[in-house]
């Protein structure tokens, strides 16, 4: 597989590998690197909100070629690009100091949002930034990592208010020519397409790529003109529609996730759920178990030895559930490659009550390890969760504690970083 950098006619051949530059995030959280791109048009920058694609593409060819002669731009465009060539290729990282040479392990993150910078709106809160900061640190710590989500093209919308008081939410699709994406193909230059099983069609699955340093983040598009109408909104908006899209979205990220990375020719050792709108991957892993010719108990061991979750907030609303008749809709050929019954599927992810499918508990049956994100969030989840472990105290409840970070290079201003 292979992505393909846009050409930009105007840029200089002295400064010509900006082009392919722009497009690896590193540079958000680089201080010379955002001084050389604001110093290409810093009116421009400020526009646009700092998005160095468009900063590129829309710059005047004359101001490219005075920035290409000025002798002071050109020291700091060589200091930047031998800083990014050291930084990218390095082999000394806490990774491979702490690891024997020729380790083959790698983690494969899948998440539903990631805020790895403003030029990228696919993120929404909490949740994004945690992810994004995240593969930024799994950069800086050389961690065989590979992040998966989905491209939100009207990830924002701008807010106005009617005569009435009402909110009103208009949505402005972001240009995936202008943001720092590209678009995954084959060796021979086709797109890079995945079918994905929704119910009983397919779903075909485009594939863009970012790059966070050295984590590249897969990005899932249904908007192809491959796919119906209906399928081709699924990677629309994030957190939209009703229950149906949001379950479509959920099978998306979780099955067309393990699938996209199996196509890429990913072997990840380690599956990481941040949230449990990934949750599905449980069940994609172990099919594919299943299918190598273990038996359910052994596949279902397999999988919940590679898998790793976590669990963000005890409000209700952030859990999600579906009724069972839409999860027999979507998933009745899923039990019967699993070699279950109906009951057994569901019983997976079954509420209390009786009459759900719960997303976090599917996670918190499937996976081997489950991490809170605070010391009290992990009270309150062991709490929360206990009646799945009733034969336990409730301190025993396996759920840790690992309080978010954040990745300070990104939120330090400079002149703390310099102290």
């Amino acid at each position: 597989m292979k992505v393909q950098i846009p050409d930009f006619p105007d840029l200089p051949d002295r400064i010509g590998r900006l082009k392919g530059f722009v497009y690896n995030l590193w540079w958000s959280w680089n201080g010379d690197a955002r001084r050389l791109l604001r110093s290409l048009n810093p009116v421009l920058w400020d526009r646009t909100g700092h998005n160095a694609v468009r900063v590129l593409r829309e710059t005047e060819p004359a101001r490219m070629r005075r920035c290409a002669d000025d002798p002071e731009f050109v020291a700091l465009y060589d200091h930047v690009m031998a800083r990014f060539d050291a930084y990218v290729g390095s082999r000394d990282s806490w990774y491979s100091n702490t690891f024997a040479a020729g380790d083959n392990r790698q983690i494969a993150y899948l998440c539903a949002e990631f805020a790895v910078h403003g030029s990228l709106p696919i993120y929404s809160g909490g949740l994004g930034v945690l992810a994004g900061d995240t593969c930024k640190e799994a950069s800086d710590l050389g961690l065989p990592f590979v992040a998966i989500g989905s491209l939100y093209p009207e990830g924002y919308f701008r807010q106005a208010i009617d005569a009435d008081g009402h909110q009103l939410a208009f949505y402005d699709r972001f240009s995936t020519t202008d943001a720092p994406i590209l678009q995954v193909l084959t060796d021979e230059g086709a797109r890079f397409l995945v079918p994905v099983p929704i119910g009983n069609r397919e779903v075909k699955v485009a594939v863009w790529k970012t790059q966070a340093g050295r984590v590249p983040i897969y990005l899932m598009d249904t908007n192809i003109e491959e796919n119906e109408p209906w399928d081709r909104d699924l990677s629309a908006r994030l957190y939209g529609g009703d229950q149906q899209v949001r379950l479509r979205q959920e099978i998306i990220l979780g099955i067309g996730g393990i699938r996209v990375l199996r196509a890429l020719g990913c072997l990840p050792t380690v599956f990481h759920l941040n949230e449990g709108h990934a949750s599905f991957a449980a069940l994609e892993l172990i099919r594919e178990h299943i299918r190598y010719g273990m038996s359910l108990d052994e596949a279902t061991e397999n999988a919940r030895n590679k898998m790793v979750f976590t669990t963000h907030t005890p409000v209700k609303a952030g859990h999600d559930e579906f009724p069972f008749y839409m999860m027999e809709e979507y998933f009745r050929w899923y039990w019967e490659e699993l070699r279950i019954s109906r009951e057994d599927f569901l019983r997976l992810g079954q509420t209390p009550d009786g009459n759900s499918f719960s997303m976090t508990i599917l996670a918190l049956k499937t996976t081997g390890r489950t991490n809170s994100v605070s010391q009290k969030h992990g009270v309150v989840s062991r709490e929360m969760w206990h009646f799945l472990w009733p034969e336990r105290k409730i301190e025993e409840v396996p759920i840790v504690s690992i309080t978010n970070g954040v990745h300070l290079p990104t939120w330090l201003a400079a002149r703390f970083q310099s102290m």
